[in-house]
């Protein structure tokens, strides 16, 4: 029987194809790749070399292109999009034992620059936004300014007991990494308000039959997320960090957000008040009823 999620995946890929948007798999060191969904080569070059660069960072539930479909479609047309599938999501893998966002960091910024890319607005949406954290900390020659959703600069270990204890969970594993229809429904309900139960169970099943690949490695990813308290310093960031967030995000509530704003060069927050800001590709970075409040994405990529 055909898998409803490939099929899915086959469908967006030829959407981006399409509409001028291609994968390109970039070695980042021997035993490292990794896949950015880059612009495709325009007759009219010049225009498009003129064109601000959006990096699109997607959170730990979906590899790069399912997460950002529609930021893609909406943004294309007046920026120059790249959207990679971190370390061990989508078309890109390690044969390297670190798992940190770091790592991820560093990956991330060697291939955009082996792309041409030498200044961006980095979007990180959860997982995404603490790899974005760590590019612009290390490399704010590239990193000109970030939009940030539901995420933390660092996930510090009173920050990740607080969370878990809320939600009913002993380990971030057990959220991220359901094994289970149930655990996947668990997941969705705890990432995004938009959870419909009217879908068909098969359709979580094929769910967990494809979008879960290198368990092992992608459990440590998770265990490398974790920074002892003492160990944390907060950085002030030198580029202007917009905050985009769900007045009722499950995950990263609004004290986490209010916490953030202190932390960059004339840092602005935007409310969306239907939950998180999303981990679902429908209503992702509020983008469900544009063109109205896809402005405030664009309005903080100029700013």
């Amino acid at each position: 029987m055909v898998n409803f999620v490939t099929v899915l995946k086959s469908l967006v890929q030829t959407l981006m194809k399409f509409n001028g948007i291609e994968p390109k798999k970039v070695e980042i060191e021997p035993g490292t790749v990794m896949n950015f969904w880059v612009p495709a080569k325009s007759k009219n070059e010049e225009e498009e070399t003129q064109k601000p660069n959006v990096v699109l960072v997607h959170p730990f539930g979906l590899d790069g292109i399912l997460n950002w479909t529609f930021q893609v479609l909406a943004l294309k047309s007046h920026y120059s999009v790249y959207v990679p599938d971190l370390l061990f999501f989508g078309d890109s893998a390690t044969t390297a034992g670190k798992r940190s966002p770091e790592f991820q960091a560093e990956c991330l910024v060697t291939g955009l620059r082996k792309l041409g890319v030498e200044k961006c607005v980095v979007v990180g949406l959860s997982y995404g936004g603490m790899v974005g954290f760590q590019m612009a900390k290390m490399y704010p020659d590239l990193v000109a300014a970030m939009v940030v959703s539901g995420s933390v600069e660092a996930l510090t270990e009173s920050i990740s007991r607080r969370i878990l204890e809320r939600l009913g969970f002993r380990r971030w594993s057990e959220v991220l990494m359901p094994t289970t229809v149930e655990g996947l429904k668990d997941m969705f309900r705890v990432g995004t308000h938009w959870s419909p139960s009217w879908i068909p169970n098969w359709i979580f099943k094929d769910y967990l039959e494809v979008m879960f690949s290198h368990r092992k490695e992608r459990e440590e990813l998770l265990e490398a997320l974790i920074v002892r308290d003492e160990d944390f310093t907060p950085y002030h960031y030198h580029q202007r960090i917009y905050l985009l967030w769900g007045e009722s995000d499950k995950i990263f509530d609004l004290e986490v957000a209010h916490n953030l704003k202190a932390i960059g060069r004339g840092s602005k927050a935007g409310m969306h008040k239907e939950g998180r800001a999303s981990m679902s590709i429908r209503d992702a970075l509020c983008f469900q009823h544009p063109p109205k409040t896809d402005s405030r994405l664009s309005d903080s990529l100029t700013a």
